[in-house]
């Protein structure tokens, strides 16, 4: 049986080359530093920071459920021993696109940002066709169009065979990683500032997705709302605005 490399799938996942739109995507930074809110290294770090524990950590906890709502695996077994390729529960049932829609559902009305809410489907649509080329699966063929990013996540990591705190993990990666590496071009950095700055969230990051991990049979309705008002506002002007370097 075809088994998963765990490591390498994580590292792959959360590698910025991986062609599935977010190198186009400043997190909310590029309107961050507009706006005066962030103008040095300490602010991006305190930029980083709160994406971690805010919207990061409640996009992994919906990326964990997501996980959990296509199927379930032996949580006991060691990274690397869980089936990256398995049909089973591969296609996915009517109950199963229910809960989805409902987490899909839950996790928008927790996006008050019309633009956000646009870029989080714009950014699942794309995933889900990188890893359709990547590594096609059953599972990924019969989900559901139009569904927000984090829960693409939830089913690439299903269906490569990744743990909930695994999962969790790429999804808080991206969340610091892509407005981390559009610093470099919005701030004029030196690339190492950019990437000490998540070398120094790198317990926060572990902590997070360990507790990401706990959502995984939480319901819908229970998930965290952790919300990001400025990130909302910054989105709206965002789109307003006619000369920018990054979608979001």
């Amino acid at each position: 049986m075809a088994r998963s490399t765990s490591r390498a799938t994580l590292l792959m996942l959360g590698d910025g080359r991986l062609p599935s739109g977010g190198y186009a995507h400043s997190g909310g930074l590029e309107q961050a530093i507009r706006q005066g809110w962030v103008t040095d290294t300490a602010d991006l770090h305190a930029f980083l920071r709160g994406r971690l524990h805010t919207t990061g950590l409640m996009n992994a906890a919906f990326a964990v459920s997501a996980r959990h709502i296509l199927g379930e695996d032996d949580a006991s077994a060691e990274v690397g021993d869980r089936p990256a390729d398995t049909t089973v529960d591969a296609m996915l049932g009517d109950a199963s696109a229910e809960s989805l829609a409902v987490l899909d559902a839950e996790l928008c009305a927790r996006t008050p940002s019309p633009a956000l809410r646009k870029t989080g489907e714009w950014l699942g649509t794309l995933m889900l066709r990188s890893m359709q080329r990547i590594h096609p699966h059953p599972l990924l063929e019969t989900l559901p169009k139009g569904l927000q990013q984090p829960l693409v996540y939830g089913a690439v990591g299903r269906a490569l065979g990744l743990g909930a705190a695994e999962t969790a993990a790429v999804v808080l990666h991206e969340a610091v990683t892509g407005p981390a590496t559009a610093a470099v071009k919005l701030m004029s950095i030196d690339p190492f500032q950019a990437h000490g700055a998540i070398l120094s969230l790198g317990e926060e990051l572990d902590v997070a997705a360990e507790a990401a991990a706990e959502y995984e049979l939480t319901l819908a309705r229970n998930l965290p709302a952790l919300s990001s008002p400025l990130s909302d506002f910054a989105a709206e002007m965002h789109v307003k605005d006619h000369v920018r370097l990054f979608a979001s």
